[in-house]
């Protein structure tokens, strides 16, 4: 098991410091925590400059800056917020590290026994943040959802730390079958709020239904894979006939408050996510490439 954590002063390296990374280094340095911030190019030398986080309304949080992971730092927390994709590339360096506990948090699909299996079960958590965020000019533009939607994790220790710093989240013991859930139905739902941004229209019949049985496709997966629907009332969306979540979607691309907050989601994630779930599925998933974006 992780190492107990303090309520302030903790030792925190974010990776990853674009829109989710800096909502939480913001916020972690807010609240007391020794936060430093590894990032890359651009970012890397904005951050470098401004030793901050810097906000589009001019407020400010201190951080150290790196460009590199320290391995030798006992971080009490590592908190991995690059894309699930590009993840693969730090594995060995936060296997070689001190940390005392490590968390993925992006959307994945995959098992999340390999992260598990490189860094050491006994300090890796995993998590998804409930928070909107953008970097414009080197400044962070974010929302933080709270609520009903708080950011989930796998460890209460941690959701606690989070909720302390201005981050509601609550702790989830299954967090595979909860991304699982969350990436079969985010995914249509996104692609839905995209195509109406781009074309400026709701969706038509065909498109709304194409999206209903990718969805129907994506939940019926994870049960496949032997994970639960979780939270359990999403499971009424696969029991739905496709033609009623169709006209669900038809209708929700009509709303400019669900196409606003669907329409962020960088594409190439979404195709990335759409790539695992197919690679798990033993007869593929042809509804969900069937609306794979390029």
């Amino acid at each position: 098991m992780s190492r107990p954590v303090a309520a302030a002063g903790l030792r925190i390296a974010v990776i990853g410091p674009g829109g989710i990374g800096s909502t939480f280094a913001f916020q972690l340095s807010r609240a007391g925590h020794d936060v430093t911030v590894v990032a890359r190019r651009s970012r890397l030398e904005r951050l470098r400059r401004d030793q901050a986080i810097v906000t589009t309304t001019g407020d400010k949080a201190a951080v150290r800056v790196a460009g590199e992971l320290d391995t030798t730092t006992p971080w009490d927390l590592v908190l991995v917020t690059v894309l699930g994709s590009e993840v693969d590339v730090l594995l060995q360096r936060l296997a070689d590290s001190a940390a005392h506990t490590v968390m993925f948090m992006f959307n994945i699909f995959e098992s999340l026994d390999r992260f598990r299996d490189a860094v050491g079960p006994e300090r890796t958590v995993f998590g998804f943040p409930s928070v909107v965020a953008t970097i414009r000019d080197g400044e962070l533009e974010s929302r933080i959802l709270g609520g009903g939607t708080p950011s989930t994790v796998s460890d209460q220790r941690w959701a606690t730390v989070f909720s302390d710093a201005g981050i509601p989240s609550t702790a989830h013991p299954d967090m595979e079958s909860w991304l699982r859930t969350h990436a079969a139905f985010v995914v249509p739902m996104l692609l839905a709020g995209q195509s109406a941004h781009r074309t400026g229209r709701g969706l038509d019949r065909r498109e709304a239904t194409a999206l209903a049985r990718a969805l129907h496709e994506g939940l019926h997966l994870v049960r496949r894979l032997g994970s639960s629907i979780t939270p359990s009332p999403m499971a009424v969306l696969g029991r739905l006939p496709i033609s009623v979540v169709a006209a669900l979607l038809w209708t929700a691309t009509r709303l400019p408050v669900f196409v606003r907050t669907t329409s962020v989601a960088p594409t190439d994630e979404l195709a990335a996510l759409i790539d695992e779930m197919n690679s798990t599925a033993p007869q593929g998933t042809p509804a969900l490439l069937a609306v794979r974006p390029e």
